[in-house]
């Protein structure tokens, strides 16, 4: 092998914030594992709302972590699926050829390390480019369930905006706890929602999921459009909402100033209206392995596009035409 393969590799890149126009494939020195690294060799990655969010800058409060005037890693992608190539001094739990899946640092890439307390062993039966999709969304969707709002068997479980990345974990994810699931999304992606076994699905352009007719004793709000009001009269008397992310909002703080007026008014209220900040932990990654061996929870996976077509796969992403998720193979 050549000089130029063993430390070069292909990858995606940015040099500015803006959007999938400032993507383009690059030559770039491949990355080294610290001490409590992994490097990866990737077979694929995901694509989700947060690789968007930090392609565009947006919203600025997260710029003070991720760089003022540009990113500070210019290679975009957090979900990552791949074999291990390499290992750090103080990692003990992974040994080269291992298959893994997890969070990473610049996935769209053909290689990429990873903290080793953030990577679980692929789950046995998924392809690369299932067990991609899974770690940023997936465990969002459970820590959002099982632990923020701590869903119990046979409670009633709403999830707005369940067709997507997110959403489409939550809804197998609340049937698989047990509770009676109820999802909402567009028209076009009523038949993905009700394959993915919600009890109920709801048509946001014609059914009001907030008319005061049915309370739920969740609400996982993730399309971040609802007003405060509005998620409240679907709650029964005191149970809890939880904000997953948003996409409203103006450029400084985003969606997460509704989300904030939610907790600011939680202590005087019965219901519980709570947001967090998902966690990357391996204990998160192994409970989704259980549940996907199980048969009990599966990706969905929209499509998966080549590295070099990266850019187009974030466009249908901004458009808001995924099903699901979007897969990069390496």
């Amino acid at each position: 092998m050549s000089t130029n393969e063993t430390t070069t590799m292909r990858a995606i890149a940015q040099d500015s914030y803006g959007n999938a126009e400032v993507l383009h494939t690059a030559q770039l020195p491949r990355p080294k594992p610290g001490a409590d690294e992994v490097l990866l060799e990737v077979r694929a990655a995901g694509l989700d709302r947060g690789t968007w969010h930090l392609m565009a800058g947006l919203p600025y409060l997260m710029r003070p972590f991720t760089g003022f005037r540009g990113p500070r890693n210019p290679v975009p992608g957090l979900d990552v699926a791949g074999v291990v190539k390499a290992v750090g001094d103080q990692v003990t739990g992974f040994v080269a050829g291992d298959e893994v899946y997890g969070f990473g640092k610049g996935t769209f890439a053909e290689y990429a390390v990873a903290p080793a307390d953030q990577l679980a062993r692929k789950p046995k039966n998924l392809a690369f480019e299932q067990a991609a999709v899974v770690p940023v969304s997936g465990a969002t969707a459970l820590i959002a369930l099982a632990q923020v709002a701590d869903v119990q068997p046979g409670q009633q479980v709403l999830v707005v905006g369940a067709s997507g990345g997110v959403g489409s974990y939550a809804v197998q994810l609340a049937k698989a706890l047990g509770a009676e699931v109820t999802g909402v999304c567009s028209t076009g992606k009523v038949d993905l929602v009700r394959s993915l076994g919600a009890h109920r699905v709801l048509d946001y352009t014609r059914d009001d999921w907030a008319d005061g007719s049915h309370h739920y004793d969740v609400v996982l709000d993730i399309g971040g459009r609802p007003s405060v009001s509005r998620l409240r009269s679907a709650l029964t008397p005191d149970w809890t909402a939880v904000f997953v992310g948003g996409e409203d909002g103006d450029k400084f703080s985003g969606g997460m100033s509704r989300g904030l007026r939610g907790v600011a008014l939680s202590p005087f209220v019965k219901q519980q209206l709570k947001m967090f900040v998902a966690g990357q932990k391996t204990s998160d990654l192994e409970q989704l392995t259980r549940f996907i061996e199980a048969g009990q929870v599966t990706p969905s996976l929209d499509r998966a596009y080549p590295l070099d077509q990266a850019p187009e796969a974030m466009r249908r992403l901004e458009a808001g035409e995924v099903r699901g998720k979007i897969a990069i193979t390496v």
